[in-house]
């Protein structure tokens, strides 16, 4: 059972763990791996207010207070580097720069800001020049991640964020080196992959992707080729894993991509237990991840394992309330 990646926007001053976020982990630590909340990777990543980065020395030891928490628990943690791209505002960015994507093509939605809510905007396509810059970034983040304690780290490519935007044509327009056939589409994926695992070794970094996930305007025009390649070409570096968004829109054959990435798969997507140990059983998965679950039930594993019934997350309290919805959730041996 593993703790899915779960945005809570609860970092404190400087994007930095807090003693809050520290008994939030420590309290799940029971899960077979924890993969933190997406940690910006530089100042240019960020996209939402209060989400924790890993690029600052305050930032480092913030974590390093979960880290060590977890491990005092017996607990095992990855850190998920993360840039949003796109889906981020001006008022959010230094000095209110453009936000960056592989090319200039604006997201639907709205985000919210010290202003309030706001429309996306138009991002500045990245140079050729620049894009280097970047995969440095998420190298330095897997060397402070390392300094911080982690057991590993799981590089962000789902969702709609930079590295999600380079692989799917809906959103990749470039002509250069970057854009165009899938194997351009790649390049960047694969780029920080090997930077990172130069930090950590292969073994102890993994890879999350969402084939089909089509919020912020995300599309493709053959998704199921796209993401094969992109499978196939991440198989050849002996990961920890592959973790897979099964959700979003259209018809994809996930047992394909399994298949063709070969290793470790985690499946993700409105999982519970029975739907979990189906999937063990017919090998459409090695491992499931649990999101909302996990939020709710510091103890999940215990609950799974008795039978016993959830406690309801509350969605008021997903990315507000401090500790309210956030470490206040009973354990069976509170109730």
């Amino acid at each position: 059972m593993v703790m899915a990646p779960l945005t809570r926007s609860r970092a404190g001053e400087g994007d930095a763990p807090t003693p809050t976020v520290v008994e939030y982990y420590r309290q799940r630590a029971g899960a077979g791996l924890i993969i933190t909340e997406g940690s910006q990777v530089s100042a240019q990543g960020k996209g939402y207010m209060r989400t924790p980065g890993i690029f600052t020395s305050e930032q480092i030891a913030g974590w390093r207070q979960v880290t060590d928490a977890v491990h005092a628990e017996g607990g095992r943690i990855f850190l998920q580097l993360w840039h949003v791209g796109r889906l981020s505002h001006p008022l959010v960015q230094i000095n209110g720069a453009q936000p960056v994507a592989p090319s200039a093509i604006k997201a639907d939605g709205e985000i919210y800001t010290s202003e309030g809510l706001k429309s996306y905007e138009i991002p500045r396509a990245l140079n050729l020049g620049e894009i280097p810059d970047v995969v440095a970034d998420f190298r330095l983040a897997a060397e402070n991640a390392k300094r911080a304690g982690f057991d590993g780290v799981e590089i962000h490519g789902a969702n709609g964020y930079l590295i999600d935007q380079f692989l799917r044509d809906g959103t990749n327009t470039r002509t250069d080196a970057y854009g165009g056939a899938v194997e351009h589409r790649t390049r960047f994926l694969k780029e920080v992959v090997e930077s990172v695992i130069e930090v950590f070794g292969a073994s102890r970094v993994g890879v999350r992707l969402s084939p089909i996930f089509n919020y912020f305007s995300m599309s493709d025009s053959n998704p199921q080729a796209t993401f094969n390649y992109a499978a196939k070409m991440l198989s050849r570096y002996g990961l920890a894993y592959l973790h897979v968004v099964e959700l979003g829109a259209g018809s994809f054959d996930f047992r394909e991509l399994k298949r063709c990435f070969g290793g470790t798969y985690i499946a993700n997507g409105g999982y519970d237990a029975e739907r979990a140990e189906m999937a063990l059983s017919s090998g459409d998965a090695d491992l499931v991840s649990f999101g909302t679950a996990f939020l709710a039930n510091p103890d999940l594993v215990e609950r799974f394992k008795h039978g016993k019934a959830l406690n309801e997350a509350d969605p008021t309290t997903f990315y507000q309330g401090e500790e309210r919805g956030y470490t206040d959730y009973p354990t069976l041996a509170e109730l």
